[in-house]
């Protein structure tokens, strides 16, 4: 985004609009496939590792599916970017970048789905560095594709979106070496290829409901950023930064969430909720730390975080954009902290199996206090009213969404839920189907 700033203020703002409008789909399939995280986790907590190959096949294999929708959606690209209604230029961007990571949506959902076999094993270290790696190939590309150095053609925005699919592509090879080294088949029977009907099945069980809650997020948040694009371009450019400062407190709030899940996961596989209920806590008093000094640093110094956009961006235009989104990030700090709930106890819901609960209430909240109240200020409101309000919604959603995964958590029925066999079973090759456990809302 730094670099597309550096290029043209609407590259930047197309890149926002088309990349959300990409992850709409792609974050159903996202949220299904890394479930699988859930059940390595949970068998890894019941010592049942040879079935931790088997799971993550049943993952991957729903993966390349997955990636082969995606592709065909690109088909659609045109009418879809047509329907946000926005400025011409603007949308002869989004449309080049949004088909391009639509066409390269697969090595992205296999990589997601790969990783699981670490992630739900707590190898968060291992990924951590593949994922440096990964973000490091694709800030050079970046760097290389977008303005046309070391040799490499000028693409714009194009290569920005180049860059993003390279850059999984590699992530997804490493993981898959790893996941297949000797060691990995002995002792997790990583080499078990064989699609197991029931896994599968009972991985779409709980997986689906993380995905549709997952999409549906990622739909109402999309939604919110074509009313923003609506407004004027200058009130889009400023969101679209601020949207791009805040993933300094929103991504490391994502890593704790995945660690509070694996580790909740592996707690309940164990039979121990207890300690699942004391690792959730736990995280929620060092994330909720880490996000006030961040909700401190957005108040106190805003012009910190916009540096890195101004360094190459025309002066003029970060004149227009600063003094909105130094307002803005005002919004960010208040729903931030908040926002320490919402992830931590939503992924601890998610890691025991409590997924349809999350579901619900994501979809409910997100209609009710974000999306219908965002049109209707941008229906009947004026000027600079209408960002400032539709602001106001995205906040109050998050703010209830933390309440209510809080209380829910608080309830403890998620402390009798389990998404693996009650107990271990024979190979997925073999013809016997194991018990599962009835989940309840």
């Amino acid at each position: 985004r730094v670099f597309l700033m550096w290029l043209d203020r609407d590259a930047m703002s197309a890149a926002m609009m088309g990349g959300i409008l990409s992850f709409v789909p792609f974050s159903f399939f996202l949220g299904t496939a890394t479930y699988a995280s859930t059940f390595v986790s949970q068998y890894d907590g019941a010592k049942m590792r040879k079935r931790i190959g088997p799971a993550v096949w049943q993952s991957i294999y729903f993966s390349i599916a997955a990636g082969l929708i995606m592709a065909s959606i690109a088909l659609f690209a045109r009418p879809i970017i047509t329907l946000v209604g926005h400025d011409p230029a603007l949308a002869r961007y989004e449309l080049v970048y949004f088909k391009i990571l639509l066409f390269g949506a697969l090595p992205g959902i296999v990589d997601a789905a790969v990783s699981c076999f670490l992630m739900g094993r707590g190898k968060t270290w291992t990924v951590m560095w593949i994922n440096v790696v990964k973000t490091i190939i694709n800030i050079v590309l970046d760097y290389a594709l977008i303005f046309g150095h070391f040799g490499f053609p000028k693409l714009g925005i194009a290569g920005a979106a180049i860059a993003t699919v390279i850059s999984s592509a590699a992530a997804c090879i490493v993981y898959f070496v790893i996941f297949l080294l000797p060691a990995n088949r002995r002792d997790f029977c990583t080499s078990n290829y064989i699609f197991d009907k029931e896994l599968s099945g009972r991985l779409m069980k709980f997986g689906i409901p993380s995905g549709v809650q997952f999409m549906l997020d990622i739909l109402g948040f999309t939604l919110f950023v074509v009313f923003v694009g609506r407004i004027d371009a200058v009130s889009f450019a400023a969101s679209s930064m601020v949207f791009q400062i805040n993933t300094l407190s929103f991504m490391p709030m994502i890593g704790f969430g995945m660690a509070t899940s694996i580790l909740v996961g592996r707690a309940i596989g164990a039979g121990r909720p207890e300690i699942a209920q004391k690792t959730t806590f736990s995280a929620a008093k060092l994330t909720l730390g880490y996000m006030i000094t961040m909700a401190a640093g957005y108040c106190l110094i805003p012009n910190l975080f916009m540096l890195p956009f101004a360094a190459g961006a025309s002066p003029e235009q970060m004149e227009a954009i600063r003094p909105i989104a130094r307002t803005l990030l005002y919004f960010v700090s208040a729903y931030c902290i908040f926002d320490t709930g919402n992830i931590i106890f939503s992924a601890a819901l998610k890691g025991a199996g409590d997924t349809k609960f999350v579901m619900y209430i994501s979809i409910w909240l997100n209609w009710l206090i974000m999306v219908i109240p965002s049109w209707l200020a941008i229906t009947f409101l004026h000027d600079r009213l209408r960002l400032y309000a539709v602001w106001t919604a995205l906040a109050a959603y998050v703010c209830a969404l933390a309440i209510l995964f809080f209380l829910r958590f608080l309830a403890g029925k998620w402390k009798s839920m389990r998404v693996i066999e009650k107990m271990p079973v024979i190979p997925a090759s073999m013809p016997a189907v194991p018990t599962v456990e009835t989940e309840s809302v």
